[in-house]
């Protein structure tokens, strides 16, 4: 079989070559490869499965989402289903175990070792979005009087057992880091060289209770492939791997778009009527209750609106217009927040920058605005008051997107779950209330 083969090839393989085939070849396949073709050919889920090695079918539930590995687990008789499980690297079967019912886990805690289960249960006490939540226990470790043919023995014996081999951790009786060395020092070093000669001291670690959002800035910032985390007592306990930070990236990046647009992070493209009414209906219902109050504003200036009718085509204008920028801080800003390039230093430098933002686009889109009102209706003080109605809330809609999420996250709450809500509900008020009320003090010059 050649080595790059094209999906379709792939699952010709896969459900028709020999078992001979298969476990010669199979190694060169990578195991989300595997699941593409397993997800394009579901009623051939176990025959796929059922020819693949132990230690491959657990690959393949590795690279599934958290709510297809116990399908496909399911998939065998239980003798199997302990056999798969024993392959599957810790921090996977949180993963798997975190998104179970009571029952469900208690079947699965059933096929772990039992040497293993305390650890397992230590990892799910964890909160599932720290470090700790997502980190796996299997590391490579060894100590400083060791030379490195002692490292290169014991790597033969361990390297299949964790989760990644690109560093090597030196800890002391205590399981406290005295260093790391790299495989690259392993492999270019003279097989007497003791650790402690070729060990880097200056460790970076991650605290087990740090939010996975800081922990993929530290691995941005570092550029490291795998690193390590300690407890309360600065004991080494897992090690975190690029890997788990992209799948973190993912998940925050769609849980941030999701809550932007006031749906719940777990609604997929495939859920049910059910589940997407559940998810979407309470924000609906708090876009009603400040759509309700922005139409309150409008109702104070009825009489307004209907000697001067016109004011009724202009005013989505300035609203949405207002929506708009505010929008567009607000992203900047919760994305600022999310990698922590806005912070309280600078905080006062960014706001009179989105203010001088509003200021200049609302000038431009208020003068753009206003010669066409005058177009459309002729009369310049139409044009004068949408145009300084504009201005207004362009400003006051980069000053909301701003505060707004800072005021929220200092509340702890997330700023991308509400503040699109808040900041369009005061671009909507205050448009109404600035267009109206300009016309209200002009009214002689509009009727």
């Amino acid at each position: 079989m050649k080595l790059q083969i094209n999906k379709q090839e792939l699952r010709e393989f896969l459900l028709y070559s020999s078992m001979k085939q298969l476990n010669e070849y199979i190694y060169h396949v990578h195991p989300a490869d595997i699941l593409d073709v397993i997800n394009d050919n579901k009623e051939k889920t176990l025959l796929i499965l059922s020819k693949l090695p132990i230690s491959v079918v657990a690959q393949v539930i590795d690279e599934a989402d958290n709510d297809e590995k116990f399908y496909l687990l399911n998939k065998f008789p239980e003798d199997k289903q302990k056999e798969i499980v024993k392959e599957m690297s810790s921090d996977e079967l949180v993963d798997l175990i975190g998104h179970l019912n009571e029952e469900a886990s208690n079947k699965i805690f059933e096929k772990i070792p039992k040497e293993d289960v305390a650890d397992l249960r230590q990892l799910l006490s964890y909160e599932p979005q720290s470090a700790g939540g997502v980190m796996a226990t299997e590391f490579i470790k060894v100590s400083e009087d060791m030379t490195v043919k002692d490292t290169f023995k014991y790597l033969q014996k361990t390297v299949d057992d964790v989760e990644s081999a690109y560093y090597i951790y030196v800890l002391d009786e205590n399981d406290i880091i005295k260093g790391v060395v790299s495989l690259k020092e392993i492999v270019v070093n003279n097989f007497n060289t003791p650790i402690s000669k070729i060990m880097n001291n200056q460790v970076i670690t991650i605290p087990f209770d740090m939010d996975q959002e800081e922990v993929a800035h530290k691995f941005e910032k570092y550029g490291f492939a795998t690193m390590p985390v300690i407890d309360k007592n600065d004991k080494m306990i897992g090690i975190i791997t690029v890997d788990d930070i992209m799948e973190i990236l993912k998940d925050e990046t769609t849980e941030d778009f999701h809550r932007l647009g006031g749906i719940d992070e777990g609604e997929r493209v495939d859920s049910t009527v059910k589940e997407s009414v559940k998810s979407r209906l309470p924000w609906l219902l708090v876009n009603l209750v400040t759509a309700i109050l922005a139409s309150s504003v409008v109702s104070l200036f009825e009489g307004t609106i209907s000697k001067v009718v016109v004011l009724a085509t202009f005013m989505p204008i300035v609203a949405g217009m207002g929506g708009n920028a505010g929008t567009q801080t607000l992203t900047i800003v919760v994305r600022g927040l999310a990698l922590g390039e806005l912070t309280p230093k600078n905080s006062k430098v960014i706001l009179l920058k989105e203010i001088g933002v509003g200021i200049i686009t609302g000038i431009s889109i208020g003068i753009v605005v206003a010669l066409l009102a005058l177009i459309w209706e002729g009369n310049p003080i139409l044009g004068l008051v949408i145009g300084i109605a504009m201005i207004l809330n362009m400003v006051a809609a980069t000053v909301s997107g701003f505060i707004v999420p800072l005021v929220l996250k200092k509340l702890k709450i997330d700023p991308a779950l509400a503040s699109a809500v808040f900041v369009t509900t005061v671009t909507d008020v205050l448009g109404f209330f600035f267009f109206l009320g300009l016309a209200s003090v002009f009214l002689k010059y509009l009727v």
